[in-house]
């Protein structure tokens, strides 16, 4: 059986990002079987990460990114088991008040096959990171659609999704967002790139989550390298 998602992991370079990311994360939640986080912090995380990711989208998404930051550790929870629910709740939550109440919980998409391999992608069975599974999943959902939508901020809520619930940042304590917003223009830049599905623009746009994630460990409530 093939797993395209281990091979994307072996690209040159993602290894050694992969591993520095998550020993970047570890150093937060250093003792994590021990170490009791307060809600709060947990909370004051998620708000970081939300208001970073709306303001990448435009300020129409802040209450919405805001409402999806409270339910992001119970989404989580469905993210690879059951991602159609997950994102439908997601969607909900992000874009009450900015669209129709019908469109609630459909997530827009240019392409259903894309659709259809996002859900694909979170319920296949891989031996490749959750980082990379992250960051696939992150591109793939921005990607849905062209414009509009707040998709980049229910990706980015997905990528964290992932990095909650396969036990890189359980506490969901990582401020990831920041990360993606602290590249500026070269955010949209290396997703085109990833868009045009060469090894080198899978590989550069995996190699910048993977920075993010090394990002969002410096700037978590708990510390971050004074942990």
């Amino acid at each position: 059986m093939t797993d395209p998602l281990l091979d994307l992991s072996r690209l040159e370079g993602v290894p050694s990002a992969v591993a520095a990311a998550r020993a970047a994360a570890d150093v937060v939640l250093r003792d994590r079987g021990a170490r009791r986080v307060p809600a709060e912090v947990s909370a004051r995380a998620l708000l970081a990460s939300a208001r970073a990711s709306a303001a990448m989208e435009g300020p129409e998404w802040d209450p919405g990114a805001v409402r999806l930051s409270t339910e992001l550790i119970d989404l989580a929870e469905m993210i690879r088991s059951t991602p159609a629910q997950a994102l439908a709740r997601a969607h909900a939550l992000l874009a009450r008040g900015v669209v129709d109440d019908e469109s609630l919980g459909r997530v827009p998409a240019d392409d259903p096959t894309r659709l259809q391999g996002v859900l694909e992608l979170l319920t296949a069975p891989t031996g490749a990171p959750a980082l990379v599974v992250a960051a696939i999943a992150h591109a793939e959902v921005a990607l849905l659609a062209d414009t509009g939508g707040g998709h980049g901020v229910l990706a980015r809520a997905v990528e964290h999704m992932v990095l909650v619930q396969s036990g890189v940042d359980p506490r969901a304590v990582l401020v990831v967002a920041e990360g993606h917003r602290a590249v500026g223009a070269a955010y949209a830049e290396r997703l085109a790139a990833y868009a045009t599905g060469t090894p080198t623009g899978v590989r550069d746009w995996i190699l910048h989550c993977a920075q993010a994630v090394t990002h969002g460990a410096e700037l978590s409530p708990l510390g971050g390298k004074r942990a």
